[in-house]
């Protein structure tokens, strides 16, 4: 069942549409007999075509609704790309960005160990307590 909101601006149309129509329907019986079967057979016409307008927009909407296997209804190949492609580029985007810093964070790291080996002083020597104390009393 679907459910059908009305805006301000369809009820507005259609109270004017009532009021056209009832002002119509009261001089209808002052138009000679030629004149409003001509009327009547455009009513007729119209409603024809009014009725075949929302069996067609009806039936489209049906189709539309009815899922992916559709032929008509659906949004084009290039619509459905414009939606995806920013999101692909957005994942693409974060995963390069963490892969940056992961990178950075691994050559810092290389950079840390490169210098401790490399110095005399051997890396046990950094853990002690004793030296800790050495080198604030060292510093000037």
């Amino acid at each position: 069942m679907t459910q059908t909101s009305f805006t301000d601006a369809d009820v507005l149309r259609a109270r004017i549409a009532a009021r056209i129509a009832a002002g119509l329907t009261e001089r209808a019986d002052d138009l000679p007999h030629d004149i409003s079967e001509r009327l009547r057979i455009a009513r007729e016409q119209a409603l024809t075509r009014a009725r075949a307008v929302r069996q067609e927009a009806a039936a489209e909407s049906i189709v539309a609704v009815s899922g992916g296997a559709a032929v008509r209804g659906g949004p084009p190949w290039w619509q459905r790309l414009a939606v995806v492609l920013p999101l692909v580029m957005l994942v693409a985007g974060l995963v390069l960005i963490r892969e940056h810093d992961h990178r950075e964070q691994v050559l810092a790291a290389a950079d840390i160990d490169s210098v401790l080996l490399a110095d005399d002083l051997p890396p046990a020597a950094y853990s002690d307590p004793g030296f800790a104390e050495y080198l604030k009393t060292q510093q000037p």
